[in-house]
């Protein structure tokens, strides 16, 4: 005969696994090595969002999603959103700090086998009118960080130097800093972004009657033409600023710590924390950098018009019109991408293809 202790254990133990199978939150078990990924789950895309309006145009449109709750994410998005595609979206929290901490959350995580995963930076930005316009959707092949600088007022500042700005540690603000700390600007894989934008660059990009209005009050182009997908070069930085002169050392600086091949089109706050983060992981061999993309959409002008002010164009950004058209094309130059890296996931697995 039977132990009936011995059956009502089995039974227990069934019924556990049932329920832990069945929870999105998934169940405590003992802590795995980290050098496997054995239960991990496999994800083919990981969008990166900073805040949730740049995740809702996501989760709107790419469900059913599970919601995987991962330790150390901000506690405003706790949570990591994925399809049945093996589509996933995270949602870091805006500013360096909050990037670098959810993205270090994410990559050690042993709830996701990141290895062979596509990451997909998306999420809207000033423009450059010299190079975009409100809603124009441009790919990034260098990440340039506008924080590490030496800064005087610019009341105070040699009457030489076009702004307050110069490297730290060099003499005027035309000198190449040395790269102490090591994150002033990374090369993201120029393969992928001429992939990304090969499928994006012909896309329709949404628009407003606000962002027509806005743009319209510039005399040239492409900041008075209607948006496009472009490619060129974002510059991260939590300072929000606005003006002629912050906008030439934004471009002059891009050129200096790019060696000239750098082109600076949006500002924006995390991208350079965001691939720190994953460059950390990638050293532990937990993702791959080389499969970064950085996408970032014009929501408003980084200066004036003519004949606008500084502090009009930074106090009135929002009535630029090009929130809600940013975020939407967010979605439409992006999900090419992302539905490529799916649909052929047999050919991407083990790298982008070369075109």
């Amino acid at each position: 005969m039977r132990d009936p202790a011995s059956r009502t254990k089995k039974i227990t133990k069934a019924v556990a696994a049932v329920a832990c199978a069945a929870s999105l939150a998934g169940c405590a078990s003992s802590p795995r090595s980290v050098d496997s990924a054995a239960g991990a789950r496999e994800v083919k895309v990981m969008i990166v969002t900073m805040f949730a309006p740049e995740g809702k145009v996501w989760l709107d449109r790419l469900g059913p999603w599970d919601a995987v709750k991962v330790a150390g994410l901000s506690p405003d998005y706790p949570d990591v959103h994925c399809n049945r595609d093996d589509v996933c979206v995270v949602t870091t929290g805006m500013g360096h700090t909050n990037a670098a901490a959810s993205m270090m959350a994410l990559a050690f995580s042993d709830r996701f086998d990141l290895r062979r995963t596509y990451f997909l930076v998306a999420g809207i930005a000033g423009i450059d009118p010299a190079q975009g316009t409100v809603g124009s959707a441009a790919w990034a092949k260098y990440l340039v960080d506008f924080g590490p600088q030496w800064e005087l007022d610019a009341r105070e500042k040699p009457a030489a130097w076009p702004s307050g700005f110069t490297g730290i540690n060099t003499k005027n603000p035309n000198e190449k800093p040395p790269p102490d700390y090591r994150t002033e600007v990374f090369a993201l894989d120029a393969s992928l972004a001429d992939t990304a934008y090969a499928l994006s660059r012909n896309v329709t990009l949404a628009d407003s009657d606000a962002a027509q209005a806005a743009r319209a009050k510039f005399n040239y182009a492409p900041a008075n033409q209607p948006p496009r997908v472009i490619q060129c070069d974002t510059l991260a930085g939590d300072t929000w600023w606005s003006g002629r002169f912050i906008g030439e050392r934004a471009r002059a600086w891009t050129r200096l710590l790019t060696d000239g091949r750098g082109v600076y089109c949006t500002t924006q706050q995390e991208d350079n924390a965001t691939y720190e983060a994953l460059r950390r992981a990638a050293s532990a061999h937990r993702v791959d950098v080389a499969r970064v993309a950085v996408l970032r959409a014009g929501s408003d002008f980084d200066r004036p018009y003519e004949g606008q002010s500084a502090v009009e164009n930074l106090l009135d950004y929002a009535a630029q019109g090009g929130f809600a058209p940013a975020l939407e094309n967010l979605y439409r130059a992006g999900n090419p991408f992302v539905r490529e890296v799916v649909t052929n996931w047999g050919v991407w697995r083990n790298g982008a293809p070369k075109r």
